[in-house]
């Protein structure tokens, strides 16, 4: 069993930044697929971007340019640097990880955290 917990979201003005982090423990997610998703209320689960095992990312077209996922493996954390944030950007950040395979959908992962807030001011 794998526990991912999320911190590093909180209140931040639009142009600001927020580092997120998720900490996983449990297994190691060295050779795991990560990810992140959000949602915003009201609005269905959105998502953010990924990395795989080997390196491999993809961002959302929303996010592309501003946002980076990472991960260290070392500390068994992923982590997503949100720039530029904007009103629209305020959701609950989900970390999500995929012990292995080809998703069969794009939130078809394994384990989740329970969220950290973001909240993005105008």
């Amino acid at each position: 069993q794998v526990q991912l917990v999320e911190s590093g979201g909180g209140l931040v003005q639009a142009g600001g930044s927020l580092r997120l982090s998720c900490a996983a423990s449990g297994r190691t997610i060295r050779n795991y697929a990560m990810a992140w998703f959000r949602q915003a209320p009201g609005k269905e689960r959105e998502f953010v971007a990924t990395i795989g095992w080997n390196g491999i990312i993809y961002y959302a077209d929303s996010v592309k340019g501003r946002f980076t996922i990472s991960r260290d493996n070392a500390k068994n954390t992923v982590y997503l640097q949100t720039n530029s944030l904007k009103p629209e950007g305020t959701a609950v950040y989900y970390c999500a990880a995929r012990v292995a395979g080809w998703p069969s959908r794009i939130d078809d992962y394994d384990y989740w955290g329970q969220g950290t807030q973001v909240t993005v001011s105008p």
